[in-house]
Order: structure tokens, then sequence, then C-alpha cells
């Protein structure tokens, strides 16, 4: 899975050049995009809009502008789009429309057509096009991934992921399986390295919402790779974990506190003819290593400055953002008619 769509020759803006950054939607995500652009080298928020108005105070000495076109008369390099879901399409293609680059909080859009609408609009016009999935720039995450790739796990068997907590006010357009699965699908995929071949799921209704609240999910993954999700929120417990098990071990990333674990393969004999009958494996040293803890979202918006730069960068390209949704949406379906889909 690469890091980000190559969208022509060249960077998008000349490597070092401040990059003259737009922000439209001031809501539960919105706000912090506006204190990490501002404290961003290369990046100058120029511009924010919000039609319902600046209700967390971000804005400072900035007009609030009403909507996306207003928001394009700035004179923006680019955008961050932090709307709520069902408007992501209408934002995006106006951009593109623009010429103006962009990258959209998770979802890409609300349904996969629309994110392929969305990123062929893009790629079309030869713009850097990215999505705003702020887990894979958890430095328990980013820890995990490079260790995976050098090797320390041997061959990869399984990934789970748990992600569950309180129900967050800030949602009101889409349920858990778009809001919150579509993170462990694209880190999934990211630290495999590897697109999903099937997926199959069960969610449950239990807030009276029109949306789902519950969703578990299992699937395998293009490399053979088996994976496993739990999401939802209506649980008094917040759980945010990642487990990868291979023929060496296991990492353990607990993505609230940024720590990764690694419990080897135990290599101890057993005298016991009863176990020893049984090739499987026996727990080994635990180790907790010690990372460097940066901010998720200052990455995020660090490699999306670097992707606009021409730089070397792991930002997340439209086309894996439609990949995300293509899989839940699979989920979804497959809650829907209890069969295993192949995607």
């Amino acid at each position: 899975m690469s890091g980000a769509d190559v969208t022509g020759q060249g960077p998008a803006i000349p490597e070092g050049q401040p990059i003259r950054m737009g922000l439209i939607g001031l809501g539960a995500m919105g706000r912090h995009h506006a204190r990490v652009i501002r404290e961003v080298e290369g990046m100058e928020l120029v511009a924010v809009a919000d039609a319902n108005g600046d209700k967390h105070g971000v804005a400072r000495e900035l007009k609030v502008l009403p909507d996306v076109q207003s928001l394009i008369g700035a004179g923006i390099d680019a955008a961050m789009v932090a709307v709520p879901t069902y408007l992501h399409e209408q934002v995006g293609l106006a951009l593109a429309a623009a010429g103006v680059h962009a990258m959209i909080e998770k979802p890409i859009a609300a349904t996969v057509e629309e994110g392929e609408r969305v990123a062929a609009a893009f790629a079309d016009a030869s713009l850097v096009g990215c999505v705003g999935f702020v887990e894979r720039c958890n430095p328990a995450l980013l820890e995990m991934r490079r260790r995976i790739e050098a090797g320390e796990l041997g061959e990869v068997y399984q990934i789970t992921t748990s992600r569950q907590g309180p129900f967050p006010a800030r949602i009101a357009d889409v349920g858990v399986v778009k809001d919150l699965a579509t993170h462990d699908v694209d880190l999934t995929s990211w630290i495999a390295q590897s697109p999903y071949a099937t997926v199959s799921a069960q969610v449950t209704h239990r807030s009276g919402r029109e949306h789902e609240d519950m969703v578990v999910a299992a699937g395998r993954l293009a490399n053979g790779i088996i994976v496993n999700h739990v999401v939802n929120w209506l649980s008094p417990l917040k759980v945010r974990e990642t487990v990868a098990t291979g023929e060496k071990g296991s990492f353990i990333a607990n993505t609230l506190s940024g720590d990764l674990t690694f419990v080897a393969n135990g290599d101890v004999r057993s005298d016991w003819d009863r176990v020893t009958v049984f090739r499987g494996v026996s727990e080994g040293d635990s180790i907790r290593y010690a990372i460097a803890k940066r901010e998720p979202l200052r990455v995020e918006q660090e490699n999306f400055r670097d992707r606009l730069w021409g730089r070397e960068s792991e930002a997340v390209s439209m086309s894996e953002g439609v990949h995300a949704l293509r899989v839940v949406e699979a989920m979804l379906e497959s809650a829907n008619s209890g069969t295993t889909v192949a995607l």
C-alpha cells in the first residue's frame, strides 16, 4: 500500500514555499486542525469557513467565511476539509474544480461512488488529494509497522483491533462502521501492506438511532493475513488496541497512550509430553518500547505538507480512502445479508 497518489512530476508547490491553507469546518475536528496548521512549519492558515459560524473560537483574526466558494476566493493553495461526511463530495469536487489541493477528513465521502468521483476529480486535475486517517500517525502504530517491515514478527498471521468507548456527541450523519471502523480498516491494510480480500460482519442498533452502534467484523487480506475488528461507541470502557501476531510473537499497540509492547514466543522447552505434542507457542519475554510520542494530528499535517512539497510522504491517498470505504460498505452489506462479501 503506497503513501499517496503521485500526481504529475515534481512538487505541487515549490519546496520551502509557504502553503496558503484554507480550513472548512470548524467543529470537533476542525478546531484542532486550525491549531495544528498554525503550528506546522511551512503552512499558513489564511482562511476559514463554516456555515454555522465559529462556535469554538478558533478563527482569531480571520473572518469566518460561509462556504467553500468563499474559501476558494481567498486565494488558497490547499484546503483541509473537516465538514460532516455527507458534504465531503460537494466540497471536494468544488476544490478540485478550482485547482485547490486538499486533505479530506476520513471517510473520503459518504459512499464509495461519491469517493470515487472525488478521487477521480483530483487525479484528473493533477492535484494532490489526501485523506485524514490520523491513526496512521499514532506513534505506537508507526513503530509497529516499522518493526514488522523489518521482519521482527517474521510472517504475520493475524491483526486484531478493538475500538470501544462512550458515544461521541459530535456524530450526526453516520454509524459506528463509517465513523470508526474506517480507522481500523485503513490502519490494518497499511500495517499489513495489503488490501482486503473478504469481510463478514454483524451489527446491532441499541441507542434508538438510525445508524448502527456496534460492529464485529472478520476478514482476510489479499496476502492471507486474517483480521478481526471489534468496534462500538456504547462501552463505558475506552479501549484503543491493535494486536499483530506472527511467528515470532505479538505486537500490542495501545493507541490511547501511544505505547507499543512486544511479547515474544517463548523458547523454553517442556518435558510434559501432553504439552509438547501441541506445536504451539509459549509466553516469552515482554518488552515495552520507549518511543518518541509526537502529536498524531501534527504528523498528519506534516505528511500533507511534505506531499505538497514533493517530498517522500506517508500521506494517505484518495485511492486508499476509497478502498477503506469499500471495505466498510462491505461490512454493512454482510451484516444485512448474512453472507461473506468478496472485495
